[in-house]
């Protein structure tokens, strides 16, 4: 392919003064990968997600950021679920790069198994990833992953939270946050939605196991989430990256607000981004303008029911979940503006 030389006007693919992450217009060190002429493409167009989809748009960004840091030497085990299936109605695939489909709850171990028979044939330029949804990976897949962190075996595990399974039906998973509405916890009785004081946080449950790596990202920030999938390509070893990815069919968003839901998750402090190496904590990103959970609650029709006045004690529950993060990972920056 011919290239442009750099004296010529160059071709403007997208408006200014938007935050478009992927504009053309910015200077090359400040794209994202798939703004630039090397992008792998490792999901393509023609897939089959739902308008305004975090999981495509997480999946397309770590993948190929995950691709790039390995020289394009890389291998995927994917889980059962809807990143399965909407990349891979048979006889057809979306994906551009050596792609396993596991079963629901075992993608860790066929990466592990990957690496384990890369290692034996001495091929350690090839690495390895496994990918899968939050009902795969935190409940389904835990005792897979658990063993991959234990073993140190060198595979980044990819989790995709959308918080439910989305796939069978919106089913209430261990990612489901409180008072949450989905087909197994309706917004019924005095208690409506997820019951409280349930779930997992599987970061903090990686890092209890002293892996090497591990990180949570959010879709709002892309330039964040490829940063994160590259530093953990640069380790051997277990690692884990926690990507947050909006679901609009199941919360109930407009497909246009995925990017607003998923800032304002971590604005409000419900979605801490953090990093950490060896078990240690190492960083967080800071909120500079905290939101109010109620202002992120409000955007999805699955929290519909804690703004009634019989259930304000839920959205206050929130608020104190929210409160607590902040505080737990010192979340607020000194100059942050407070709006709640």
């Amino acid at each position: 392919m011919k290239r442009i030389p750099e004296t010529r006007q160059r071709v403007k693919f997208y408006q200014t003064g938007t935050f478009t992450v992927g504009n053309r217009l910015l200077d090359p060190a400040d794209r994202t990968v798939a703004a630039s002429i090397e992008r792998a493409n490792s999901l393509d167009s023609g897939h089959r997600a739902c308008q305004g989809c975090g999981e495509a748009l997480g999946a397309r960004y770590a993948v190929d950021a995950a691709l790039r840091a390995a020289g394009n030497k890389l291998i995927a085990a994917n889980a059962t679920g809807c990143l399965e299936v909407f990349t891979t109605p048979y006889p057809q695939t979306a994906w551009g790069l050596p792609w396993i489909h596991s079963l629901f709850g075992n993608a860790a171990a066929v990466g592990a198994g990957i690496a384990a028979a890369l290692k034996a044939r001495g091929r350690d330029d090839v690495r390895v990833i496994a990918q899968g949804g939050d009902g795969g990976t935190t409940d389904i897949g835990l005792g897979c992953l658990s063993g991959i962190f234990d073993r140190n075996d060198d595979v980044l595990y990819i989790c995709y939270n959308n918080q439910a399974y989305m796939n069978t039906g919106v089913q209430r998973s261990s990612q489901t946050p409180p008072a949450a509405r989905t087909a197994t916890t309706m917004a019924v009785g005095p208690s409506p939605g997820n019951p409280f004081n349930t779930g997992k946080s599987v970061p903090l449950i990686a890092m209890a196991h002293g892996i090497p790596y591990v990180a949570t990202a959010s879709v709002h920030d892309l330039h964040d989430l490829e940063y994160k999938v590259e530093k953990a390509m640069g380790f051997r070893g277990a690692r884990y990256v926690e990507i947050f990815v909006p679901c609009p069919l199941g919360w109930g968003s407009q497909p246009g607000d995925t990017i607003k839901v998923a800032r304002m998750a971590v604005e409000c402090g419900m979605f801490p981004l953090i990093e950490a190496e060896n078990g240690e904590l190492v960083a967080v990103t800071k909120i500079r303008r905290r939101t109010s959970v109620a202002d992120y609650a409000r955007l999805q029709r699955r929290f519909a029911h804690v703004f009634k006045p019989e259930n304000a004690h839920q959205l206050e529950a929130l608020e104190a979940i929210a409160a607590r993060n902040i505080r737990k990972f010192d979340l607020l920056a000194d100059e942050e503006e407070d709006t709640t």
